[in-house]
């Protein structure tokens, strides 16, 4: 059974989980982590400093020896926040892949969360029915609020630990100022927040990510009023808390704003490093529980990484709960996106099915990979969404559109495959050299071209809206295709006449000659 890795380069550190399939779920067989900083500078001046790029690749080379000693079949390797915001982002990307041989990938904020929210609904307790995650990084905060084990509303916001160290807490302890100015972005950004989430009626809170560890751990501190020391412990008693409530997280946010970071180490659960970081990352915890009126969280050690490992999990294995649940939530976000973009699924339906009766009936022909059923089912469904800004050449902005959509469950490289098959169903044609054809691995481009020309068929088969749907029967032989026509009810004329004139580009492809029938 295959191994997977899951690397996550955070905007304060940098995490490695490698796990392995067994019996349809994942064991866990090495992690790593290494405080990185990598958002430190970006969040200052817009770029990642050199130092910060030395220290990560240091780190990714040490995971690199990891991933190769496990033999992992694998590796799926993301960057957040820091990373969404660094001008030179493309810049470390390359030293990445010219240190590893790994592509990273940029997820936006609401792909980190949907990952992390994967991750935690998949293998924490109770996680299943109605709930709030929240997941406070190095550069953003993620808040989901969950019903089911689907995400019923999400918002992503620039309250990261590293990030608000940098721009409001340069001295320790803070000045009255900069807690002033430090409370007031924490509302504005939570009273964003509450316009798209309300107030959630919900009982179970769950925390991940270091700084809720740590806010979990010292809260239980708090709680106990075990009195605050001056400098930290010869040895820590390490204990491992699952809760934490309001009142507490909110008693201790307000002491460490009065510690320096000599007493902030001497906290339980808060170490050398993650005390240059907590001050912020606790008003935020503490302000978000009061403003939305939960009652604390309870903490879990899972997060971005796991989440991803579910993901991989879920693709190669389909008798999994897993992957039922991706393939819903890319459905639902195919839907969202038609109902955005005005368009009828009456009429989008019957394209979606014609292309995967092609693609079935075609397997021997296309040879494509069986995850580009779904990429073409996709690509099917939003084909017209891009008439929604103009006619007049909307299959480019169907591309533009598909690209660059927040489409649940789809990477970025996954939207461009799907934008791209999508894109060329007018006159054009796919050209490597194109923008929209070098946004696709060049390994792809084939099987882009060869899922493309499925879809003209498809469209084909769809011309006169205002009549029943044609039925389809295809017969394939060795040099030819024949594709017999069932007239619906206003006949199947046009739809002849259009596939006909997809026959030259048919062999163009396939190397088939492809005949059409009308019964």
């Amino acid at each position: 059974m295959p191994t997977f890795a899951a690397i996550d380069i955070g905007s304060n550190s940098c995490r490695l989980k490698i796990a392995s399939v067994v019996q349809h779920k994942l064991k866990t067989l090495y992690e790593d982590r290494e405080v990185t900083r990598l958002g430190e500078s970006v969040f200052q001046t817009g770029v990642i400093s050199p130092e910060s790029m030395a220290n990560t690749i240091k780190a990714l080379k040490r995971f690199h020896k990891a991933v190769q000693l496990h033999v992992v079949d694998k590796v799926r390797v993301v960057a957040t926040s820091a990373m969404r915001d660094a001008r030179n982002a493309s810049a470390f990307r390359e030293w990445v892949r010219s240190a590893t041989g790994w592509d990273v990938e940029v997820i936006s904020g609401i792909e980190e969360g949907r990952l992390i929210h994967l991750g935690v609904v998949t293998y924490e307790p109770g996680a299943k029915g109605s709930c709030v995650l929240i997941d406070l990084g190095g550069g953003s905060c993620e808040v989901t609020v969950s019903h089911g084990g689907r995400v019923k509303q999400m918002v992503s916001l620039p309250l990261g630990a590293v990030r608000l160290q940098q721009e409001f807490l340069q001295v320790d302890p803070p000045g009255k100022e900069d807690i002033a100015r430090l409370r007031q972005f924490i509302h504005r950004e939570l009273a964003r927040a509450e316009r798209k989430l309300g107030k959630p009626k919900v009982q179970l809170v769950i925390a991940t990510s270091g700084t809720a560890a740590a806010l979990a751990e010292g809260s239980m501190a708090v709680a106990a009023k075990l009195p605050v020391r001056k400098t930290p412990p010869k040895q820590f008693v390490r204990i491992k808390p699952q809760e934490a409530a309001t009142p507490y997280v909110r008693k201790l946010a307000d002491k460490l704003l009065k510690m320096n970071k000599l007493q902030r180490e001497a906290v339980p659960g808060i170490g050398p490093r993650r005390s240059e970081i907590i001050v912020g990352g606790a008003q935020v915890y503490a302000a978000l529980l009061e403003r939305f009126e939960l009652p604390g969280f309870r903490y879990s050690p899972l997060g971005l990484r796991d989440g991803m490992l579910a993901q991989m999990l879920g693709e190669v294995d389909l008798r999994t709960e897993v992957h039922k649940k991706i393939e819903d939530e890319r459905w639902a976000g195919v839907l969202e996106v038609c109902h955005r973009y005005g368009i009828a699924l009456k009429t989008a339906e019957p394209v979606r099915l014609h292309a995967t009766q092609l693609f079935d009936a075609l397997a021997k022909v296309h040879e494509l990979p069986p995850e580009y059923r779904t990429w073409l089912q996709a690509a099917a469904m939003m084909q017209e969404v891009g008439k929604f800004m103009s006619h007049q050449g909307h299959h480019r902005h169907t591309q533009y559109i598909i690209a660059n959509s927040e489409i649940p469950g789809f990477s970025p490289e996954q939207r461009a495959i799907v934008s791209a098959i999508a894109r060329y169903l007018g006159k054009s044609r796919p050209d490597p050299l194109d923008r929209v054809m070098r946004a696709v691995p060049v390994e792809e481009h084939q099987h882009v071209i060869r899922a493309g020309v499925l879809l003209r068929l498809a469209a084909a088969l769809n011309q006169d809206r205002a009549s029943a749907v044609v039925g389809l029967k295809t017969s394939v032989y060795p040099k030819r295709i024949v594709l017999d026509i069932v007239p619906g009810r206003g006949g199947a004329e046009l739809e002849g006449w259009a596939l006909k004139k997809e026959a030259d580009y048919f062999f163009e492809v396939f190397r088939r000659e492809l005949f059409v029938e009308v019964a």
